[in-house]
């Protein structure tokens, strides 16, 4: 993901994107992940992820982020998305104080888990949340997180929500200009 071309096009009469009132479609790698993310949020490419924020930093109070991994071809069941989550919130410098219960979710395409911690900002002192989601499919391993304030907790689960319910993986788009193909 350390190449980014940003590209513009404009979409043919009839394309096939689709994403619910409010929200916008984030593709990367021409499909290899999609999610919907609220229309007036600010996207940031990075070197390795994808980073969404409520409003232009420093005024966000919230910030989404998204990287991938691309898998060797072969069965990965014997490694549990839990025991992946829990290693990854193990290793976080910031030295998470509390954890939530884990959310184990399958479907026939994709399986994910994800959970919420509670830390310290390190800049700010004072305490922030952040949830974090791994999944997999189609041998794609995204890695998503969103950090931010308690007191925001009710705004901002609508739109974790939709991540997860819009997440797709694998799921290649040929032409973009056209999206997906609707049966």
């Amino acid at each position: 993901m350390a190449d980014w071309i940003k590209e513009e096009m404009k979409l043919k009469k009839g394309h096939g994107w689709r994403a619910r009132p409010g929200y916008r479609i984030f593709v990367a790698d021409r499909g290899a992940v999609r999610f919907d993310i609220p229309q007036s949020w600010i996207l940031e490419l990075g070197e390795n992820s994808t980073k969404f924020y409520d409003a232009a930093p420093p005024d966000d109070n919230c910030r989404l982020e998204v990287s991938y991994l691309r898998l060797p071809p072969i069965d990965w069941s014997g490694l549990p998305l839990r025991q992946l989550v829990e290693d990854t919130i193990k290793d976080d410098h910031r030295n998470p104080t509390v954890q939530g219960k884990m959310h184990e979710l399958k479907r026939p395409d994709l399986e994910m888990c994800w959970t919420e911690m509670v830390f310290t900002d390190p800049v700010l002192k004072r305490e922030a949340r952040s949830r974090i989601c791994i999944a997999r499919g189609s041998n794609i391993l995204p890695i998503i997180t969103m950090d931010f304030w308690p007191e925001d907790a009710g705004r901002l689960n609508p739109v974790w929500n939709e991540v997860l319910r819009s997440l797709q993986v694998g799921h290649y788009i040929e032409d973009p200009t056209r999206g997906p193909l609707l049966q």
